[in-house]
Formats: C-alpha cells, structure tokens, sequence
C-alpha cells in the first residue's frame, strides 16, 4: 500500500510539475507582449525630432555628383506621363546619386569588402543618441574641428559616451540647408577631427556617428569618412536639428531603403526625446 501511495505522490507531483511548466511557456509570449507594450505607450507619449532634411533637385550636393532630376512618371509605349485625372495615379522619377540630402554612407561606400546598405543590421538602426555640440567653439574657429579634448570637456559635464550609441556632431550648418544653401556648401566648414573619430570608436565602442555637413572631415582628406567605412562602421552626412536634441538620453531611429548592393541612399533619421 506504502508503495502505491508513493507512486500516487510520484505521478502527482510530475502532473504538477509539467502544469507549472506549462503555465510558464504561456505565460512568456504574453509577458513578453506586455514588455513590448509598455515599451510603446512610453515612446508614444515621448517628442519626437526629425534629424532629416527635405531635398528637391535644387538642394545642395557635393559637385562630382551634380544635382538630381525629378519628372512625371510616364507610360514607357507612350512616354505620356501618368496623371490622377487620366490615369487616377500619379508617380515621379527621380534621377540622383545615392549619396544625396541627408543620407547613409554604409562600409562598401569606401571598402570592397564593405557591408552595403542592405547588410547592416537592423539592431543598428535603432540606437541611444549623444550629441556633441561644436557650436561653442565656432565663434574663434569657425571651422572647429572637434577634438578629443572637446570630447572629454563634454564628458566631464554630461558623462561618458556609452558603447554601442550613435554619435551626432552639433555645428548648425543645417540652418543655411534652405536659407543659404551656397553658405553650406562652403569650404572648409566645422567638422570632426580624425582623431576624435578613432577615440569615438576604439575608447568609446560607439555604433555609429553623424554630422551636418555633406563630409566627415573639416578638409578634402577624408580621413575620417575612409576610417569609419573601412572599419566596418556606417555613418550618416546631412543631419538636420540636433540643436532641438538634448546632449544626452534621446534615441535616435535610423533607417532607408533595402537597395541590394547598395552604396548610398537618402535616409530617414528622427529622435525620441526622453
């Protein structure tokens, strides 16, 4: 009987044991939503920044590339194009460099065995946000390369630079984007220095970094743009309203279309503020 009754506890004890496991496989897709949820309605109720220009074939580009065309999609067997009162639809072409307005610069802009654009990963494209203010500066230099020491004097007030975030650079060159585009266009203009390129990567394991103008380096080296293509980094040239952007604890959502292959394309940038 002793042997029957321990049996009993025996089976008893597994029907509970697999209930309880059976309880928690269930539970971990909904916990998991719930996670996911919660994650939303906090960004839903977060200010949100767009870091993107507008760009027409009139807006600012470097001149080995020249400027892009937009026209009216047209019927390829008529060349007529396509309109909402005939056709109920209407579409553009457009005719430009990967590399124009506020854009991605991924590995093989600069490498062979680069990853393209359509290779990074989309964990990449979602990252905390530090953006570093040049401005300060700009009044004695106002070309300023920001140096290491800059990078530190920001530290010292704001903390360390995480690892993993996206790094922004603050000039304000974006403002004279639609106001003054010739202005932007100038040479040489506030930017990086290379050395604090290789610190933002090699001591602070940054993901990726940014800027306002259409290069990384205040001269025509591009030091700084082959170091963080050639290193397996992406970047993105153009950025616009950083200025609305705190130093520190934003997000910034990165993304652009999937090209196969490709070398360059606009991007879509914004900031979740905290």
């Amino acid at each position: 009987m002793r042997r029957l009754l321990s049996c009993r506890h025996a089976w008893l004890l597994l029907v509970l044991l697999l209930a309880g496991l059976c309880a928690l496989i269930a539970a971990a897709p909904a916990q998991a939503q719930s996670d996911l949820e919660r994650a939303y309605r906090t960004i839903a109720g977060k200010s949100f920044v767009d870091l993107t220009h507008s760009f027409g074939p009139q807006t600012p580009v470097w001149a080995g590339f020249g400027q892009a065309k937009f026209s009216p999609a047209a019927d390829p067997n008529t060349g007529v194009p396509y309109t909402i009162a005939k056709d109920e639809f209407r579409a553009t072409y457009y005719q430009m460099v990967g590399q124009y307005g506020t854009h991605v610069d991924p590995p093989a802009h600069f490498a062979d065995t680069g990853a393209t654009m359509d290779k990074i990963p989309l964990k990449q494209m979602i990252l905390r946000l530090v953006v570093l203010d040049d401005t300060p500066y700009l009044a004695k230099d106002p070309n300023h390369a920001f140096s290491v020491a800059d990078l530190k004097a920001f530290e010292r007030a704001h903390g360390r630079v995480p690892a993993g975030a996206f790094a922004a650079l603050r000039t304000d060159m974006y403002k004279d984007w639609d106001s003054n585009p010739e202005r932007f266009k100038r040479q040489p203009f506030p930017a990086w220095a290379f050395e604090t390129i290789k610190f933002l990567y090699e001591q602070r394991a940054v993901t990726a970094t940014g800027h306002e103008s259409m290069d990384t380096d205040i001269t025509d080296k591009m030091d700084s743009e082959t170091y963080i293509l050639q290193h397996g980094h992406y970047q993105i040239e153009v950025m616009a309203n950083l200025d609305k952007v705190p130093p520190t604890g934003a997000l910034i959502v990165v993304t652009w279309p999937k090209v196969e292959n490709g070398l360059g394309f606009p991007a879509r940038a914004f900031a979740i503020l905290p």
